[in-house]
């Protein structure tokens, strides 16, 4: 399998942010640092085998889907050497309007 290098873009990052937020907010920082760690490791593991997850060219070309958890959607693009994570949704945001 090949390996390729895992890019955030500062979307994905952005919305990180806004999902370790919304947890901590209504949990504990603790419970929050733990989940946005698991969205990272999923991700990260996308470095071999990247061509899971749903192919969505009708949303975007090259735009690829994966779920986790049944609550976050990662939208994500395989380039060469490299996949690059465009964004992370939580709890069923509407993540075709946002890639269009």
């Amino acid at each position: 399998m090949k390996r390729r290098q895992i890019l955030y873009t500062a979307e994905a990052a952005t919305d990180l942010d806004a999902i370790y937020d919304l947890i901590a907010e209504g949990s504990d920082p603790r419970v929050a640092v733990r989940y946005e760690q698991r969205i990272r490791t999923f991700c990260d593991a996308l470095e071999y085998g990247a061509e899971r997850g749903s192919l969505r060219d009708d949303v975007r070309p090259g735009l690829r889907i994966i779920g986790l958890e049944r609550r976050v959607t990662v939208a994500f693009t395989v380039e060469g050497e490299r996949v690059v994570i465009l964004r992370i949704f939580y709890r069923g945001r509407d993540w075709g309007s946002a890639l269009r």
